[in-house]
């Protein structure tokens, strides 16, 4: 039986663990690029009148920002469908806190004391 399920395995890696992903320089650069790119935005940004929407922008840049160095410089983009799921449930967990947080400072009677 044992030869059984080595032969099985034989054309691919055996677990997740074996199967690697080579992120070739290029892609780093890129990346670090568009990095930089965005860091600029949010300084030109930050200069720019535009009322509420100011901290609505960085917030926005901030999460593209956050994106790039989540998919790739901690390599979830190649990772497993459990990694990806991890990752999406603190995701929703952090919003799930943030959103409770806003609803607690929203319902505020502020100036009414």
């Amino acid at each position: 039986m044992s030869e059984h399920l080595d032969h099985e395995h034989e054309g691919g890696p055996k677990n997740d663990y074996e199967e690697h992903h080579i992120v070739s320089p290029a892609v780093y650069a890129t990346i670090f690029a568009a990095l930089l790119v965005a860091t600029g935005l949010t300084v030109g940004a930050s200069y720019i009148e535009m009322g509420v929407f100011n901290p609505i922008v960085a917030i926005g840049i901030a999460v593209i920002k956050a994106t790039l160095v989540v998919l790739f410089f901690m390599h979830v983009k190649y990772s497993s469908k459990l990694t990806k799921l991890t990752v999406g449930a603190g995701l929703f967990t952090f919003l799930a806190l943030i959103g409770m947080t806003l609803s607690d400072y929203i319902s505020r009677a502020w100036g009414r004391w």
